[in-house]
């Protein structure tokens, strides 16, 4: 159809007047990079001609120094020695200045750093002693826990007609008594008070009656 044809040929020309736009631009684009690409050299070139300017005038100048001081070493004379020797102190003596200065400073750095570092030892390790502390007293009262629960447990199992046959037999009879039960020992304690079993035991009955 005409139509479709006719779509077809504006299409084509679009997309052939994009493709010429753009190459119009990459172009562009191109010569523009290469045109400051060009003046970069350029500028790069000069400054390369002034910096070796600069170089030979400075070099000019130091050879007409060392030309004046060769001049001034060769006449000898009293007063230019004594120049000499006086600037030449005065440098020496600002050097010695500068250093000790410097050295003060680097040493009240030292020091500084150093007490820092005391300072952090110190807390780490009375950040650590606490820690420990408070393990330490969560562990004894976890034992204590467990030794009462243990008594309990052994005393209940045990029975009171048993703990009173105990409590009133003699230390050889106990012993026995004991090692037949599974009990290496008559004594318990929290870590300040042992409390005998026997007394204990004793007391319990009594109580119970």
């Amino acid at each position: 159809p005409v139509d479709q044809r006719t779509r077809d040929a504006l299409q084509k020309s679009v997309q052939l007047a994009i493709e010429i736009t753009t190459k119009s631009q990459e172009a562009t684009a191109r010569h523009e990079a290469e045109r400051r690409e060009q003046e970069a050299k350029g500028r790069l070139e000069r400054q390369k001609i002034d910096d070796e300017a600069e170089a030979e005038k400075a070099r000019k100048n130091l050879l007409s120094l060392q030309a004046a001081s060769a001049a001034v070493e060769s006449t000898g004379t009293a007063s230019a020695e004594a120049k000499a020797r006086a600037e030449a102190a005065k440098i020496e003596g600002e050097s010695n200045v500068t250093n000790a200065k410097l050295k003060a400073e680097a040493q009240s750095t030292k020091a500084s750093v150093q007490l820092k570092i005391l300072q952090n030892e110190q807390e780490t390790e009375i950040s650590h002693k606490k820690a420990w502390n408070v393990l330490e007293v969560k562990k004894a009262d976890e034992l204590a826990g467990i030794e009462a629960s243990k008594f309990k447990s052994i005393v209940d199992a045990i029975g009171a007609d048993t703990l009173k046959k105990i409590s009133q037999a003699g230390p050889e009879m106990q012993a026995k008594l004991l090692s037949g039960l599974g009990l290496k020992s008559f004594m318990i304690t929290d870590g300040n008070h042992p409390i005998n079993l026997f007394s204990t035991a004793a007391g319990l009955i009594g109580s119970s009656q």
